[in-house]
Order: C-alpha cells, then sequence, then structure tokens
C-alpha cells in the first residue's frame, strides 16, 4: 500500500451560519475549538440547519484525496458502532479506502466535528472528539503499517496518555513518516512534543506559516527557512495568498497559488493541498511537480462546498 492514514475518524457536519452566531456562541473565527461535554456540544449544534455530512477529520480527507488520485491507500481511526459510526465506515469504503479497524460499541459516540461557514467562506470547528480520541495501540495494526510505504498522522490525534502509545507505536513501524501541525491550537497546546517530532521523528512535516512560526518562535521567515534547511527532511509549508514552499535540505521550492477562483469553502484546503503533495512524492515527481499538484487539488476544494472532491 502506498500510504495509510492514521487520524480522528470524525464525522463532518456543515453549516451555513453568520458572524453573528460566531461572536453570541464565543467562538473565534477560523479556529477549532474541542468541546469536552457532549451536552454543551448538543445544544450548540441543536438550532442549526445541516448542509452536508461527511466521513471526515483532516488525514482522512487527504487519504481519500489520494484515492480519487489513483493511489491505494487506507485508514484507521477509532469510531463506535452507533448511527455516525457505520456512516463513516461506508463513506471510506465508497472512496475505495481500506478501513483497518473493527467498529464495536464504545462508551463514548463516534466523534463528530461542526464546520460553520460565514458569508467570507472562513471555517470555524467545533469538535467533539468523542470515542476517536480515545485511540489506543491496540486500536493500530502493526501489520499494516510495516505494509504501507508511507504513514500519514495528523497533529489533531496527539495527546499525552492512550494516543501518545499508538502515535509513538505507529511511528516505531513505520518505513517513512509525514505528519500535519494541524492547527495552531494543537502545536501551542503541546509545542515540545510537536518540535521533539518534528526534530527527530518525522521524514515529511507539512504545517502553515502560522503553525511553524508559533512552534519555533520564529521572527520571520527566513528563520522558518533556515530551520527547516538545518533538519535535512521534507519542509511544506503553505502560506495562503503566498503559496507554499517546500524545504528539503538545502532545495528550496516555491509554488504560486492559483488565481480568480470562485473561493466558497476553505475547509479541507491544507488536507487536500497534502493530499497532492503526497501523490506526487510516492510517484516520485520532482518536489516543484509536488507543490503543484497540492495547490492543484486545494484550488479544487475551496471553490466547494465540504473538504472532499
Amino acid at each position: 500500500m502506498k500510504i495509510l492514514g492514521i487520524g480522528n475518524a470524525i464525522v463532518d457536519v456543515i453549516c451555513k451560519v453568520d458572524d453573528n452566531f460566531i461572536t453570541k456562541n464565543n467562538l473565534t473565527k477560523s479556529t477549532m475549538k474541542l468541546f469536552f461535554d457532549e451536552n454543551e456540544f448538543k445544544n450548540l449544534i441543536t438550532n442549526l440547519k445541516i448542509e452536508k455530512t461527511v466521513s471526515g477529520g483532516s488525514v482522512a480527507n487527504s487519504i481519500v484525496g489520494l484515492s480519487q488520485l489513483g493511489d491505494k491507500v487506507g485508514f484507521i481511526g477509532k469510531v463506535s458502532d452507533d448511527e455516525f459510526g457505520g456512516k463513516y465506515e461506508e463513506g471510506l469504503k465508497k472512496e475505495n479506502v481500506k478501513y483497518f479497524y473493527s467498529k464495536k460499541k464504545e462508551e463514548l459516540p463516534t466523534g463528530t466535528c461542526l464546520i460553520l461557514v460565514t458569508p467570507d467562506s472562513e471555517r470555524t470547528m467545533c469538535t467533539f472528539l468523542g470515542t476517536a480520541g480515545k485511540i489506543n495501540e491496540n486500536d493500530v495494526s502493526s501489520d499494516a503499517i510495516k505494509k504501507s510505504e508511507i504513514i500519514f498522522l495528523e497533529g489533531y490525534l496527539w495527546d499525552e496518555g492512550e494516543p501518545k502509545k499508538a502515535f509513538d507505536k505507529a511511528i516505531n513501524n513505520a518505513n517513512k513518516v509525514a505528519m500535519s501541525l494541524s492547527d495552531l491550537f494543537c502545536v501551542d497546546r503541546h509545542k515540545p512534543h510537536f518540535l521533539n517530532l518534528v526534530k527527530n521523528k518525522l521524514d515529511i512535516t507539512f504545517a502553515n506559516e502560522q503553525e511553524i512560526t508559533s512552534l519555533i518562535d520564529a521572527k520571520n521567515f527566513n528563520e522558518i527557512i533556515n530551520f527547516s534547511k538545518r533538519l535535512n527532511k521534507l519542509v511544506i509549508i503553505t502560506r495562503g495568498e503566498k503559496g507554499a514552499v517546500a524545504v528539503n535540505g538545502d532545495e528550496v521550492s516555491e509554488s504560486e497559488v492559483h488565481k480568480n477562483l470562485n473561493i466558497i469553502d476553505l475547509t479541507g484546503a491544507g488536507d487536500l493541498f497534502a493530499a497532492g503533495f503526497l501523490h506526487g512524492h510516492v510517484n516520485k515527481l520532482s518536489t516543484k511537480e509536488c507543490l503543484e499538484k497540492g495547490t492543484e487539488m486545494s484550488s479544487k476544494v475551496i471553490q466547494q462546498i465540504g473538504a472532499r472532491l
């Protein structure tokens, strides 16, 4: 298998809201807020009109993108044997993704991410991880990992305790490890751990400029480039309107964003960018071509609602 994703198995529930809804519920636009109280989360979702429900999760979105590009891929993520868990599994199978997880009835329900899209196309996420956040080392198949060229992990999944053990088991059995830093919130919450991963454990790191700036407390973009060069690994940084940069030792490649797009929803832009880049990487394209494939995929997904093409 080319790539095996390991991430939070979360059902995306997409709703359109106005800016007032964001303010009224004390949310910060364009970020992700974790909810730990199931009832508080249910109250938020109760009065909203649901536009679309999709089996999501950051790395799962990337893995589906890779499958659509014709790569042989699989996914590991924890769901419960409930309505959303069933939908989740069906959603992946429909996309030709091999799902390496047998669901059973869990104490917590399947994870849900409420994606609130405001009129400016920005998305604000409210996530109740449910059982997804309880992934442990027994949920991770060493055999599936060893048979994959690359495993792709997400920063969202990393947490102290059981998830960390699952992460470690995956990394220790992998041929090659890629990871997305996922969100500024994750980076700030786990900074020393993420820095250790980037420096010592990962072969490929995906980050946006905001995340990596915070990770290394950079004062400018040159510091980020120099840090990445010293690592002597592959670091890919997305910069919004400024395009994307990949650093591989002393080699620095850049790609520009596509112009005049009809941007509807930025959900999944980073996930699909990673899919395009990794597709290029496993199919031996040059770093510049990998960046361009990533840009092409993210340009497509932001011109529609949701994180799947």
